[in-house]
């Protein structure tokens, strides 16, 4: 009886250590977890710390984080499985499913634009001031509503901008508003960004990190011209749903001539990929996102992904930047809202037979000419229109002074797959034109 009693006894005492162990366990996990979201809502005071303890998380001064109150991780092992990327020094190595689901929950509402303008941003290097000032006076030809201008540029462009675009008229200047920006790579890896793909390209994937004051924004490439107003694409941002953080169209909409979906050697969005020439972004949204990726469980913010991502793609990818948001729409593809190949017509739309069905039922929208093809013969419709645009004198009757002679000019192309197609290119401008011609009588 004795030996069933101590054995009893010894059960009971082996049960309550057990039970005090494990209390004791969730009690240091919940205290652990409290403190990592007190060190998830802010950053130590810079000014107490020496420099060499300070991590850059993100290009300039707001970019340093303390370290130490970043390592959840410490005196733990963590190990880097993948040898293209690192885990970002807030992320810890250990329970990262139970960390990407809380951090996903970390958004803060929306805020919305309520100054009445339309933001747009371009970036230009190189040969590209006539073609990008193009593009802004076709901005503010068509648009009603006031614009502010973000331009960023190489330091020997900003005196040619800024003298270009003051000598506008006055009727004119009052339509919009400007700032031009030095182009800004992060320091540590600034030539690998600058060059790829095109100079400076890459520039746009860093404007939610440079421009941390506006909600949304509209970035388009400098062989972009808007044939209708640019607050009818702003817009869309109504449009988005919850989850939705930024719109492009797509790369191709006839797979058989796509170009991602025959030869790319990365993930891409959808059946043939997107376009980023006309790119509309809610930056708030996209500042605040947590993006699923292939290099972790973990989900990562856009300054987190973008390094290393070009790490694990650079010997992959054709297109640079577009490819890396191909990558990450891939991932996330919620996040993106996919408007119509009208808001983004190219050469690719029309030199092997009309392919994009909503510019022939309502005419293109916004003209985009990459290949160059505003600068030779080799599609001389875009050409027509980049050139009827940059020699219409401000101030002159855009029906008699722009849009005739463009039709003219369409008129001698009708040899080419595209001149034939060039009615499109009319078709919605003439409206706009109208339009704007019509306020313009109200006023006098």
């Amino acid at each position: 009886m004795r030996c069933y009693l101590h054995a009893f006894l010894l059960c009971v005492l082996f049960t309550f250590f057990s039970l005090l162990y494990v209390f004791n366990q969730l009690a240091s996990t919940l205290e652990d977890r409290d403190d990592w979201e007190l060190k998830e809502q802010g950053t130590p005071d810079r000014s107490s710390h020496d420099g060499g303890h300070l991590l850059r998380k993100m290009p300039g001064l707001t970019g340093l984080r303390d370290r130490e109150g970043l390592d959840r991780c410490k005196s733990l092992s963590v190990s880097y499985w993948d040898p293209y990327w690192r885990l970002p020094a807030d992320v810890c190595g250990v329970n990262c499913l139970l960390e990407s689901s809380l951090r996903e929950r970390a958004g803060s509402a929306v805020k919305e634009h309520n100054d009445g303008r339309s933001h747009l941003a371009v970036v230009a290097c190189g040969p590209r001031l006539e073609e990008t000032l193009t593009m802004l006076k076709s901005a503010v030809l068509l648009s009603k509503n006031p614009l502010h201008f973000y331009i960023f540029a190489e330091d020997d462009l900003h005196d040619s901008f800024r003298n270009a675009l003051d000598s506008w008229p006055r009727t004119v200047q009052t339509k919009f508003n400007f700032t031009i920006y030095p182009i800004t790579f992060p320091k540590e890896n600034a030539r690998e960004w600058k060059k790829l793909f095109k100079p400076c390209a890459s520039q746009r994937l860093f404007l939610p990190l440079i421009l941390k004051e506006v909600d949304s924004l509209l970035y388009v490439d400098t062989d972009i011209l808007f044939l209708q107003p640019v607050e009818d694409i702003w817009a869309l941002l109504s449009q988005f749903n919850s989850s939705q953080l930024a719109a492009m169209a797509p790369e191709h909409e006839e797979p058989r001539i796509g170009w991602y979906n025959r030869f790319a050697r990365h993930p891409y969005y959808g059946k043939t990929g997107i376009n980023s020439g006309v790119m509309l972004m809610n930056m708030t949204r996209l500042r605040e996102k947590f993006f699923q990726n292939d290099m972790t469980t973990v989900a990562l913010r856009w300054e987190e992904i973008l390094m290393p991502l070009l790490q694990k793609y650079k010997l992959n990818i054709t297109w640079g930047d577009q490819d890396l948001l191909n990558i990450i729409f891939h991932h996330n593809p919620e996040s993106l809202f996919v408007f119509p190949c009208q808001w983004n017509y190219r050469p690719d739309h029309c030199i092997y037979g009309s392919n994009c069905q909503q510019a022939e039922q309502e005419g293109v929208f916004i003209l985009h000419g990459n290949r160059g093809v505003y600068h030779d013969d080799k599609q001389p419709a875009f050409r027509a229109v980049y050139e009827a645009i940059q020699k219409y004198p401000f101030g002159e009757n855009m029906e008699t002074s722009l849009l005739r002679p463009l039709e003219a000019s369409l008129q001698t192309t009708t040899n080419t797959y595209c001149g034939r197609a060039s009615h499109l290119f009319t078709k919605k401008l003439k409206q706009s034109i109208m339009s704007v011609q019509q306020e313009v009588t109200r006023r006098r």
